[in-house]
């Protein structure tokens, strides 16, 4: 599972739009390295640069990935920056469509991610979810019942 974005940016590797925008997701974490590892050996992402920030390209999409601390800055004054302080408790995470979430949830197992549950099935989805390292929820779906599925 590869990065495939090849739209437009300025170059093919970095998150640097010629026009318009597009989407990064930023992740803060305890350990880069750690994090960097998990989303590269493990989901199948692609390391655009090691850090300050970590630059990943990740399916049609990019992560962010730095570590938190140390008191607001200017650009954002009153935000202190930090992983998440409670895994159980969920204020936003990474949600992950695929054509085949059984195969994907088979993959990932055997690079050794440790899912909560295999996938299960809803009305008009089938999904599974795990944690990276610093406990960032990852929902990995797919879309059932659609015409044509």
């Amino acid at each position: 599972m590869e990065s495939t974005y090849t739209g437009n940016l300025i170059s093919g590797e970095w998150p640097a739009p010629r026009e318009g925008m597009i989407l990064t997701h930023l992740l803060i974490v305890n350990d880069v390295e750690r994090s960097l590892a998990f989303y590269r050996d493990i989901l199948g992402a692609t390391v655009v640069q090691e850090r300050w920030p970590c630059v990943m390209r990740f399916l049609n999409g990019w992560l962010i990935i730095n570590t938190g601390g140390g008191d607001p800055t200017d650009d954002k004054p009153t935000v202190t920056v930090e992983p998440p302080s409670d895994p159980n408790r969920l204020s936003g995470g990474l949600n992950i469509r695929v054509a085949d979430v059984y195969a994907t949830y088979e993959a990932w197992t055997a690079r050794g991610a440790e899912f909560l549950a295999p996938p299960v099935e809803f009305p008009g989805e089938i999904r599974c979810y795990l944690r990276d390292p610093d406990g960032h929820l990852i929902e990995v779906g797919q879309k059932i019942g659609l015409p044509g599925m």
